[in-house]
């Protein structure tokens, strides 16, 4: 059993949430004040135009418990999220979003489930508000497919209210858009993982920042998450296979292009060999070059590896005689 947090930070990402921040914020005032812990409430300004941050450092100036990270631009979401992460000092982190869509009055029950021993708890959206059918069918196809790939039996990875513990943060940094697959990248490392359904309400007010064409990004980033998960330490494997396999094929075409070139006068190219040489050929520099790309790729994941002195595995504790030391 883990033990019970001694602090609490909540993480926002803001951008050009102006008409949403002063409710959300006495929202998540009054769930908090309910929950028996010390609790930093961190705002993460996302570049807003709107008089966001001018809000925001109104908010922190009336309320000791408010922290504002002001960003220089518009950096994304998971930008947001690591500059939220990076300045809180919380034993365990809240994520939720700006736009009033996820109930702050969530969060005790996420909490609740953390302290059951989970390194995780991730919001479920069961039943979705104001978001259109075509979006919910392409959002549920795609958890779906990560949670297959990923192999975690979550059904919704695009809830960002979710509850960590700071260790996650450590084996998982955050870059680029991972913050869509945060929690598979988290189960990856080796985190213990619960999910709760949780209310999910239509926008406040504001325009939404979600469309269609995040969905389909996801897609894209699956590819990078079955290569972490699969060959990351060994991708020699991935591209060096298919070498193999084509260099076996070029191969077996060689006595073939052979025959066809003593039966034929004038062997050229649309000629009966031709093809086939054509083809030999083809599968002979395919396979050479996923040979070298195979070589490449594990050169790079071994300086990866020993440039920043990783290992490439994790550990949860170390256990002597009665003595248990919790390296998460």
């Amino acid at each position: 059993m883990a033990k019970q947090a001694n602090s609490l930070s909540v993480v926002i990402p803001v951008h050009n949430e102006l008409e949403n921040l002063a409710l959300l914020h006495q929202r998540v005032s009054d769930v908090m004040s309910s929950v028996n812990v010390e609790y930093e409430v961190v705002y993460v300004d996302d570049g807003s135009s709107d008089g966001s941050f001018s809000l925001l450092e109104q908010l922190a100036a009336t309320d000791l418990h408010v922290k504002v990270v002001g960003l220089s631009r518009n950096f994304g979401q998971t930008a947001a999220l690591a500059a939220g992460v990076a300045h809180s000092s919380g034993e365990v982190l809240v994520l939720l979003d700006a736009d009033l869509q996820n109930d702050p009055a969530d969060i005790p029950r996420l909490l609740a489930r953390l302290e059951e021993g989970y390194d995780l708890v991730s919001g479920w959206r069961r039943r979705r508000r104001g978001d259109g059918w075509l979006r919910c069918l392409f959002s549920r196809l795609a958890n779906a497919l990560i949670a297959r790939i990923a192999g975690i039996a979550i059904h919704d990875l695009g809830c960002t209210l979710k509850v960590y513990r700071r260790a996650v943060f450590a084996h998982v940094p955050l870059y680029g858009e991972m913050h869509r697959l945060l929690a598979a990248y988290a189960a990856l490392a080796g985190a213990r993982i619960a999910e709760v359904e949780v209310t999910h309400h239509p926008r406040h007010a504001g325009r939404s920042h979600y469309g269609l064409d995040r969905t389909l990004r996801v897609l894209l980033d699956l590819l990078i998450l079955k290569f972490y998960r699969s060959f990351a330490t060994r991708p020699q494997q991935l591209l060096g296979l298919p070498g193999l396999l084509t260099l076996a094929l070029g191969v077996a075409f060689l006595p073939l292009a052979l025959v066809l070139s003593l039966l034929t006068d004038r062997p050229r190219v649309g000629s009966r060999p031709g093809p086939v040489l054509l083809g030999m050929a083809g599968c002979c520099c395919f396979s050479l070059l996923s040979l070298q790309l195979g070589v490449l790729a594990e050169m790079l994941m071994r300086t990866y590896y020993e440039s920043q002195n990783k290992r490439p595995y994790i550990v949860r504790c170390l256990v002597s005689g009665a003595e248990r030391c919790e390296c998460w």
